[in-house]
C-alpha cells in the first residue's frame, strides 16, 4: 500500500527549497559587488601594486628578466647568465659592476687583428674579458656600483709605421655615451660619476702620443666626470689626469714557461735595454724624443761592453731580460714603459728614468724595494749607480723582486680574476672609491624598495 504525503510536508520542503534560492541569488549578487569594488581598487592603485610586485621580485631573484628592459643592448646583456670564475678568491673585493653589452663595432670587431688582445694598451680588452668572467659583474644594473663601457680604442693599426691611431678615440667613445645614455637611465642620473673607461695610451684619455698636443687636446669633455683606469701617471698636477683615475699597469703577454724561474735564471748581462734610442735627438716632428734621455744612454754606453744595448726590434727580447741583472726603463713619448712590467715578470732590476712618473698599484708593489730610480740629468752617472748597487745590496733588491705576488699583480688574466692580479687590484682602487663615485651607495640610506626602484620601472 503506497505511503501519502502530507500537504504540511510539500509545503515545507517548497520553503526551504525558495529560502536556498533567495541565499544562493544574494551570495551571487554579494560576490558580484565584491568582484566590481575589487576591480575599482585595483584600478585605483594599480601603480602600487606594480611598483610593490617588482620590489618584492628584484629583491629576491638574482637577475632582472628581460621584459623590464628598454634597449637591445640591455637585454643582450641581461639574457646572459650571471657567471662566477672559479678562480675568484673570496676574499674579492665587495663591489658589483654593470658591463653593458655594446655592439660589436664598439670592441669584439676589433679583435679580428690578433694584436688587438695582445700589444702593449691590450689592457682595454683584458680588463673586459676579466669582468665578463668574474663573480664581480653584476648582471642586474640595479644592483651595480659601477658600469664599465668597453671601448676598444687602440686596436686601430693604420698608421704606417703599424702603432696605433688614436684619431677615432674621441668620436667612438662619444657615440658610445650617447648611446648608453638613451638606452640607459644610469649615466644621466650620475652624469657618468659612476663609470668606467679605460685609457691605456701614451698620456690617458688625452688621447695623443706627443705630450704637446695631448695637453693641447685635454681630456674630453664627456670624460671628465667618469673614471678612467689609464697606464699614465704623473706625481705632480697634469692635464691629461685631472678625472678621477686609476693608475695601472701597461698589458704585457708572456710565455713564462720559455724561461727558468727568475731567481734561478742565468743572467750573463749586466745592463740590457733594447728600443728607440734616437742617434740625434730630434725627432722628425721637431720635438725631443725622450727628453734627449735614451740618445743620452746610446752615445754614452754604446761602446761599454757591459751595457748589451740594441736599437732594432727583436720578437725574442724577453729572454734577454730573462738573462740580464738590470734593465733600463726610461721615458719615451710618455714616461711608462712595458718594460717596468716585463722586468719585473722576468726578474731584472728595473731602472726606472723618467722623472716624476706615478707607478702602478704602490699599495700591492713595494717599488722603492725592487726598482732603482735614477733622475734623467744622471745618466751620466748611470755606471756607477748600478756598480755601487751590485756590490751592496743587489741580493736584497733581487729576492724582494723574486716574490710571485709581486709579478701576479702586475699582470692581467683575461680568463678571469685572479686574487693579487692586476684586474683584482684595479677592483681595491675602485672599492676605495665606493662612497664618493657609487651613485647606488651614496644612497644607500634610503630603502632599497624606495623611489630608484619606482623610477626604473616608469622609465622602463
Amino acid at each position: 500500500m503506497a505511503k501519502s504525503t502530507s500537504p504540511l510536508l510539500h509545503h515545507s520542503t517548497a520553503a526551504t527549497a525558495t529560502t536556498a534560492q533567495m541565499k544562493q541569488m544574494l551570495y551571487r549578487r554579494s560576490s558580484s559587488e565584491k568582484s566590481h569594488l575589487y576591480h575599482q581598487l585595483l584600478r585605483k592603485h594599480y601603480r602600487w601594486v606594480l611598483w610593490l610586485f617588482l620590489s618584492v621580485y628584484l629583491f629576491l631573484s638574482s637577475s632582472t628578466p628581460s621584459s623590464f628592459l628598454p634597449s637591445p643592448i640591455s637585454r643582450r646583456a641581461l639574457s646572459q647568465s650571471r657567471t662566477s670564475s672559479s678562480s675568484s678568491s673570496s676574499s674579492s673585493p665587495s663591489l658589483k659592476i654593470y658591463v653593458y653589452d655594446l655592439p660589436p663595432e664598439f670592441n669584439r670587431v676589433w679583435l679580428s687583428n690578433p694584436r688587438c688582445a695582445t700589444h702593449l694598451f691590450a689592457a682595454e680588452v683584458a680588463f673586459h674579458e676579466a669582468l665578463i668572467h668574474s663573480s664581480v659583474r653584476a648582471v642586474n644594473p640595479l644592483e651595480a656600483d659601477y658600469f664599465f663601457v668597453p671601448v676598444y680604442v687602440s686596436c686601430n693599426f693604420s698608421t704606417i709605421n703599424g702603432f696605433p691611431s688614436l684619431h677615432h678615440a674621441r668620436p667612438l667613445l662619444s657615440s658610445a655615451v650617447d648611446l648608453i645614455s638613451r638606452s640607459f637611465p644610469f649615466w644621466n642620473r650620475s652624469t657618468g660619476v659612476d663609470h668606467i673607461f679605460v685609457a691605456s695610451h701614451d698620456y690617458g684619455a688625452c688621447f695623443h702620443a706627443m705630450e704637446d698636443v695631448a695637453i693641447a687636446d685635454g681630456i674630453p669633455e664627456f670624460l671628465k666626470n667618469s673614471i678612467l683606469l689609464q697606464t699614465f701617471g704623473m706625481k705632480s698636477p697634469h692635464p691629461c689626469q685631472e678625472a678621477e683615475h686609476v693608475v695601472i699597469p701597461p698589458y704585457i703577454s708572456l710565455g713564462t714557461n720559455l724561461w727558468p724561474a727568475p731567481e734561478i735564471a742565468k743572467r750573463d748581462i749586466f745592463v740590457f735595454f733594447r728600443g728607440k734610442m734616437e742617434v740625434h735627438p730630434k725627432n722628425i716632428s721637431g720635438r725631443f724624443y725622450s727628453r734627449k734621455v735614451r740618445t743620452e744612454i746610446w752615445n754614452r754606453y754604446s761602446g761599454n761592453r757591459r751595457f748589451y744595448l740594441r736599437r732594432h726590434r727583436f720578437d725574442g727580447y724577453q729572454s734577454e731580460i730573462a738573462r740580464s741583472v738590470f734593465c733600463l726603463c726610461p721615458l719615451g713619448w710618455a714616461p711608462w714603459s712595458p718594460r717596468l712590467v716585463e722586468s719585473v715578470a722576468l726578474g731584472c732590476v728595473p731602472v726606472i728614468i723618467a722623472d716624476g712618473i706615478r707607478l702602478p698599484f704602490p699599495d700591492a708593489v713595494p717599488w722603492p724595494e725592487i726598482s732603482l730610480t735614477v733622475a734623467e740629468r744622471d745618466v751620466a752617472s748611470l755606471e756607477s749607480v748600478l756598480d755601487r748597487i751590485a756590490a751592496t745590496n743587489l741580493s736584497a733588491i733581487q729576492r724582494r723582486l723574486w716574490d710571485p705576488s709581486i709579478r701576479r699583480a702586475l699582470l692581467f688574466n683575461p680568463r678571469g680574476i685572479v686574487s693579487g692580479d692586476a684586474s683584482w687590484n684595479v677592483l681595491q682602487a675602485l672599492e676605495a672609491k665606493l662612497d664618493r663615485r657609487s651613485w647606488r651607495r651614496r644612497r644607500r640610506p634610503r630603502p632599497r624598495s624606495s623611489q630608484s626602484n619606482l623610477d626604473w620601472v616608469r622609465w622602463a
